[in-house]
């Protein structure tokens, strides 16, 4: 469920009316629904309450410093894979504790500050970062925790650019690498091996591949066990779909049942690292109508929102369902919604059917908070949306909109 509603004849963020939003912010506009938020949050964290856990919220779905606060004041952890999100979560308040660093690239200076800030753990992905690791944290004498990443070979049967546990993807280790460097670190004298990692990819709508990895990781768990190895945290990762359309993926509830059954009376602590469920449909895109064309193949509506403000359906050929925020009760016609990037691939939907909109219709582009603004960029020079966070009957702007001059001043000012 969502706070993003029609009453009398417009559409509401929460209480406030998304035309109001527009009117005072501009667009392209992404819109946050902080009461969502707090109720996916809470949904996700409280279907694991049979075991005990840490929901460590994926800050690459959506990164902004206002909405991790929010999180962390409800006790979410967090899940980064860049210094800069390890940044953006220690200014948002979290605790170290709460942080876990994944990634196959993690470079020595972000390794460092990892260690500075004594994160929970490192999820290694290679047998040259877990070196690494040891060897960072023994010139800074600390003592760093790992898991390794395991790669169980499951297909998620999701598209393959968000598909992270097959054998051909670049993340993690398979079975047996990852048993030879589980032996490895048990002998370097700076890492202390105490988690398993496993993440097969984003937006399953089933559980079924979720319970096959997980199978799989606890039988490789039995194995550790017997060589010695006191792993303490199993890390699950996310991964757990939303409704863009027609999908029906499972509540998280349902989720949380099938896990926890089978990690009773093992002995492990869980980490979780939900994303997009929790972002997803938490946040819309809200664009204006600049033009409309007719050819003789084709209806467009020209919006001033674009590829560079959403990327996923030019990416991704994703689904995202756009509305009017002002109905007007207009015929429909089968458009393309486009934007006024220099690219084929600009579009937001193709052959969709629609209300046949006008120059100035606000149009909104739903299930858009995760993803949306932390893939953005400034193809075409275009500056970079606004970001407002509505919470009940107020709204506040939690990050400016970009300016000309922000495009040029790191060019301006490279040399000084």
């Amino acid at each position: 469920m969502h706070h993003f509603q029609y009453r009398n004849g417009e559409l509401h963020a929460e209480d406030v009316p998304v035309r109001e939003l527009a009117s005072r912010y501009g667009t392209p506009l992404y819109v946050y629904s902080a009461a969502t938020l707090r109720r996916h949050f809470q949904a996700f964290d409280s279907a694991f309450t049979g075991v005990g856990h840490l929901t460590c919220y994926s800050v690459k779905a959506n990164s902004n410093v206002h909405l991790l606060r929010l999180l962390a004041e409800m006790g979410a952890g967090m899940d980064i894979v860049s210094g800069g999100e390890m940044h953006r979560a220690l200014a948002a308040g979290v605790p170290g504790q709460r942080i876990v660093y994944s990634g196959v690239g993690k470079q020595d200076d972000e390794i460092r500050a990892a260690l500075e800030a004594d994160i929970l753990l490192f999820n290694a992905e290679s047998v040259q970062e877990l070196e690494r690791i040891n060897a960072l944290a023994g010139q800074m004498g600390r003592t760093a925790r790992i898991g390794v990443r395991i790669n169980p070979d499951v297909d998620p049967k999701t598209h393959p650019y968000i598909s992270t546990g097959m054998r051909n993807n670049k993340f993690g280790l398979d079975m047996e690498q990852a048993r030879a460097a589980y032996l490895l670190a048990r002998d370097l004298p700076n890492v202390q091996p105490v988690g398993i990692d496993c993440h097969i990819g984003s937006q399953l709508t089933t559980l079924a591949p979720f319970l096959e990895a997980l199978d799989r990781v606890l039988d490789f768990h039995e194995r550790l066990r017997d060589l010695g190895l006191a792993i303490t945290h199993l890390d699950l990762g996310g991964g757990l779909g939303i409704t863009y359309g027609e999908e029906t993926p499972p509540h998280p509830k349902e989720f949380g049942e099938a896990v926890s059954e089978r990690l009773r009376g093992r002995g492990l602590s869980l980490i979780l690292e939900p994303g997009r469920v929790i972002a997803g449909n938490a946040g819309i895109l809200v664009g204006r109508v600049i033009y409309t064309k007719s050819t003789p193949s084709k209806n467009f509506i020209i919006a001033d929102a674009a590829m560079n403000d959403l990327v996923r359906p030019s990416l991704y050929q994703s689904y995202h369902r756009i509305a009017e925020v002002q109905p007007a009760g207009r015929d429909e016609i089968t458009a393309d919604v486009v934007g006024p990037i220099c690219e084929s691939g600009d579009f937001l939907a193709r052959d969709r059917i629609l209300p046949g909109m006008q120059q100035g219709d606000l149009l909104a582009v739903f299930s858009a908070g995760a993803y949306g603004f932390s893939m953005s960029s400034n193809y075409n020079s275009r500056p970079r949306a606004a970001e407002v966070l509505v919470d009940g009957a107020s709204a506040r702007c939690i990050r400016k909109r970009e300016t000309l001059a922000d495009l040029v001043a790191p060019e301006l000012h490279a040399e000084e």
